[in-house]
């Protein structure tokens, strides 16, 4: 198994290399530069010129700026942006990734686990009222163009309804007085949402020793009761609550949003791969001793179907650090996705290589993840 994760690691690194060499010269090529926006300037002397390429680095040759940029790469620095400077690369992502992560995580496991429920559901009965049902519903929103689901969401859930805010972060009017930043607070909800998820994981590991289903279903909606009532607790008594519900309400819509757009593919992969595991022989043979359908369709049906939606649930993930450049753009959500967008529009070079080669970096480590997770899934992979 060592072995295995070794050679995968090694591959890894050399397509990572490959990949930033790649991502750096198409960047190159681009027409244009953000330096030029000055460097046309028809009042600016030849001395001032020369000045303004030497502090950005265009006196010297592109291969020996691509040299340079391994070489800083190879010390964890990213560059200096052009629109935001004098900050790094670095800072302007590690301020904008919580906000993309909390998005698009929230999304991705919700939106997994309603597809993995319904698409097992859907095969296990395929034909009947429920198949045909997720099935027309799945293909409609794998199909839909986003933008028009964003601004479906938007028209019913803000204007129609007014239940909703319609975009941004947070509520600017709120946080005039407020006694810390938004960033702050929302660092301290990403916290709270990693620590419940670490004690859930628990609470089903628990659960599964357990021998009825009413015990586990008991244990795992107690936790999550007294945990969620725990917490805003905490943070009605700390003084922030008010603060960090607008963030949670600014929030509410991008991730219905985009959990009604993944959760059709994955329901899709699931009830497709479970319709070629139910015709295997050993689920005939567990049907034939007179187990329960609800022990043969989960525990053995579905955890061998599993295997595709864990390369697509791992991936996916990889893919959320580059955020939705549509939905943040449509939500005025200030994460990733929209630095992208600035990114390209100012061209500022160094900011946008950055962000590709850190959503490089991640994709890659998610493939990495895959592939260890599929190898103890299915050991004849490690062969």
């Amino acid at each position: 198994m060592l072995k295995y994760i070794g050679k995968r690691v090694v591959q890894i690194i050399i397509l990572l290399f490959i990949y930033i060499t790649i991502v750096y010269w198409l960047i190159e090529a681009m027409p244009g530069s953000f330096v030029d926006k000055y460097l046309m300037n028809p009042k600016l002397t030849p001395e001032i010129r020369e000045n303004l390429k030497r502090q950005f680095g265009f006196d010297k040759p592109p291969f020996i700026r691509y040299l340079t940029y391994i070489k800083n790469f190879l010390k964890l620095d990213l560059g200096i942006s052009f629109s935001y400077f004098p900050r790094k690369v670095t800072s302007i992502i590690a301020e904008r990734l919580p906000r993309t992560v909390f998005l698009f995580v929230t999304a991705t496991l919700v939106s997994y686990s309603l597809g993995y429920s319904l698409g097992k559901r859907a095969a296990w009965k395929r034909g009947n009222l429920l198949d045909k049902t997720a099935t027309f519903v799945g293909i409609v929103f794998w199909t839909i163009f986003l933008p028009l689901l964003a601004i479906f969401n938007i028209w019913l859930f803000g204007v129609v309804l007014g239940i909703l805010p319609l975009n941004q972060f947070i509520n600017p009017n709120l946080w005039r007085t407020a006694p810390v930043s938004a960033q702050t607070v929302f660092i301290r909800l990403l916290l709270n949402a990693f620590i419940f998820l670490v004690i859930f994981l628990i609470s089903m590991i628990i659960a599964q020793r357990l021998k009825t289903i009413a015990a586990k279903k008991f244990l795992l909606c107690s936790t999550a009761g007294v945990f969620l009532f725990v917490s805003i607790l905490i943070w009605i008594f700390s003084g922030l609550g008010r603060y960090a519900w607008d963030i949670i309400n600014h929030m509410i819509l991008p991730v219905l949003t985009l959990t009604i757009y993944s959760f059709a593919g994955s329901m899709l992969v699931m009830r497709d791969t479970m319709l070629d595991v139910i015709r295997e022989d050993y689920i005939t043979t567990a049907k034939a001793k007179g187990l329960p359908d609800r022990v043969v369709r989960d525990k053995h049906a579905a955890r061998n179907a599993l295997l595709p939606l864990v390369t697509n649930f791992v991936i996916s993930l990889g893919f959320t650090v580059s955020g939705g450049i549509i939905t943040e753009t449509m939500f005025s959500w200030p994460g990733l996705g929209r630095t992208y967008l600035e990114a390209l529009n100012q061209q500022d070079t160094p900011l946008l290589i950055g962000l590709l080669v850190f959503t490089g970096i991640f994709v890659l480590i998610a493939h990495l993840v895959a592939d260890i997770l599929y190898a103890f899934l299915d050991p004849r992979i490690r062969y």
